[in-house]
């Protein structure tokens, strides 16, 4: 469909937290569902767990589907007897990527059917992104993520150690170059679609730095509404990194304003965070005491 219709128009209010929604008001809950990736990123360490880790990629267990409408029910029971913020957003975000399981899907749907009020968001790292918009259209997703660490195949190589696409491993510039076509592509048809984009780039000194502000460029242009720029974890690959220090990354946030809007809140939240941004709820304690 035309990106004129009627139908696909942009979805630009919303009580998401992580787009600009009240965080004293609105509640997000990640179901982590999608276990399985198809790239990987020289910064992601899933090896371990620890209960009072914040970082993308970690989960103290995958739940199945049915155990995700679960957690809902009970998170969503919880922050209501509490009073104040309330359950709003329910969305995927791992460990893996949400497009490369099946799993992903099936839990939306049953999500949408038990609560048709929660809004519903995905983040992922783009790669299967244009071929699985419909499906990402069918089940009723407002908000969408995509995380995108360079610009060009010769940083991208730098950054990612492979790439996975339908069973074929790629590497080097050729996987890089794959997986930013794919990314461009994926953003510009969702937000044809009428999907709220926000683009997620981990900066890494040193190593895509200097791409930064060119990316919220192209990004503002193909669609994007929202930009998240996230200091690397110095893990993995990049153990050896010295992180950008805060000096460094509010000046960085202030030239991308000029360019895209800035989320500045984020706090590279679990695969399994609950209830409001910065302060989330202990799952174990709260499902020893439901059970």
């Amino acid at each position: 469909m035309a990106p004129s219709c009627p139908m696909l128009k942009a979805k630009t209010e919303t009580d998401h937290p992580c787009f600009g929604g009240d965080h004293s008001k609105a509640g997000r809950l990640h179901l982590p569902v999608a276990p399985g990736c198809n790239i990987k990123c020289g910064f992601c360490e899933r090896k371990f767990d620890c209960a009072n880790e914040s970082r993308p990629g970690v989960t103290s267990r995958v739940l199945t589907p049915q155990q995700g409408v679960e957690r809902v029910r009970l998170v969503k029971k919880h922050m209501e007897m509490k009073g104040g913020a309330k359950l709003k957003v329910v969305g995927i975000a791992g460990p893996g990527d949400p497009l490369a399981n099946p799993k992903t899907f099936e839990t939306f749907r049953l999500v949408r059917e038990a609560f048709p009020e929660m809004t519903l968001c995905l983040s992922t790292n783009g790669l299967c992104l244009p071929q699985m918009l419909d499906e990402i259209l069918a089940v009723d997703v407002h908000s969408l993520t995509v995380t995108i660490n360079a610009l060009t195949p010769e940083t991208g190589a730098k950054v990612y150690e492979w790439i996975n696409d339908g069973g074929a491993r790629m590497t080097g510039e050729e996987g890089a170059a794959l997986l930013l076509e794919r990314q461009l592509e994926g953003v510009k048809k969702a937000a044809a679609a009428g999907l709220m984009i926000k683009i997620n780039h981990v900066y890494i000194p040193g190593i895509n730095d200097h791409e930064t502000l060119d990316l919220a460029v192209r990004v503002r242009n193909l669609g994007a509404q929202m930009m998240n720029i996230i200091p690397v974890i110095p893990i993995g690959l990049f153990k050896d990194v010295t992180p950008p220090t805060d000096a460094v990354m509010e000046m960085v946030r202030n030239q991308a304003e000029l360019i895209l809007s800035q989320a500045r809140h984020c706090k590279q939240c679990r695969a399994d965070a609950a209830g409001v941004v910065g302060e989330d709820i202990d799952l174990d304690a709260l499902e020893s005491c439901a059970s």
